[in-house]
């Protein structure tokens, strides 16, 4: 099978349009963002056949916003595959009016709250007498606490990884590929009614990737290295596109059309 040259990194290409990839999705990343559906639908929906069904199975915890954790010696579970994925969906996932959770086993002191002051309501039990240096952290748990503010408002999830408080896949695949802070001229490459091809040559060239002579040589190709345009220089990806002396007549003859007379090409380099 004949070996194909590849230009650009995988990994470029599988990010944003905007960070200057393609937008091709990695499959695990999207089947993590797929997954993850399950867990914010369980949250989410209320009164579904399914989530009934998954409940009485594994038992709910969280105020029957999310299971107990699947355990299971033999076979590979469904859910306990989803489930996988749940501490960094959660971690995303917020409870609103709000959710707190304060607990500490040696003295059995659970508290849930909503968002007049809590802790004038709040009468904590606490199963033996404290220690002095478990004071300090009862002392801060009710100060806390005092900036809470009682609500009759239903608490519920909101999603915070993007569309308005409610989970998408797109907004998950986003969360999960890696961070890219890389300014991209995406508006000047992929036009509208501009063909493909031409896109596509733009956006190779944006990168410098374009396989020239002297790319072909450092890839091993025994080939002279002579720009088949102008005959007097190496040919590299400046040179063919801006520099060349038959490019830059083309290029004078275009910013003419346009009305730009006299403009410098000099500054013009790929993102790399």
């Amino acid at each position: 099978m004949e070996r194909k040259i590849h230009l650009i990194n995988w990994e470029v290409v599988c990010t944003q349009k905007v960070k200057g990839g393609l937008g091709i999705r990695k499959i695990d990343l999207l089947n993590k963002a797929l997954l993850s559906k399950w867990i914010w639908r369980f949250a989410f929906e209320e009164g579904t056949l399914w989530k009934k069904v998954i409940g009485v199975k594994y038992g709910q915890e969280g105020l029957g916003w999310r299971t107990n954790e699947a355990r299971g010696a033999f076979g590979v579970g469904v859910w306990k595959e989803i489930l996988k994925e749940a501490n960094w969906c959660w971690d995303n996932i917020r409870i609103f009016p709000q959710y707190l959770l304060w607990r500490c086993t040696k003295m059995q002191l659970s508290v849930r709250c909503g968002t007049p002051a809590l802790v004038k309501r709040l009468e904590p039990q606490i199963a033996r007498d404290s220690n002095d240096w478990e004071l300090v952290f009862i002392e801060a748990l009710f100060n806390m606490l005092r900036d809470f503010k009682l609500s009759q408002e239903e608490d519920s999830v909101v999603w915070r990884g993007g569309g308005q408080g409610k989970f998408g896949v797109s907004c998950a695949y986003n969360l999960l590929a890696a961070p890219n802070s890389l300014e991209f001229p995406v508006r000047c490459i992929w036009v509208d009614k501009v063909p493909t091809k031409a896109a596509f040559f733009a956006w190779e060239a944006t990168w410098g990737k374009i396989l020239t002579l002297d790319r072909l040589q450092r890839r091993g190709w025994q080939l002279p290295n002579c720009c088949f345009l102008c005959g007097c220089e190496e040919e590299n990806v400046h040179h063919i596109l801006l520099h060349c002396t038959v490019a830059r007549v083309l290029w004078d003859i275009i910013l003419a059309l346009f009305g730009f007379i006299g403009c410098s090409r000099d500054g013009h380099r790929g993102v790399t």
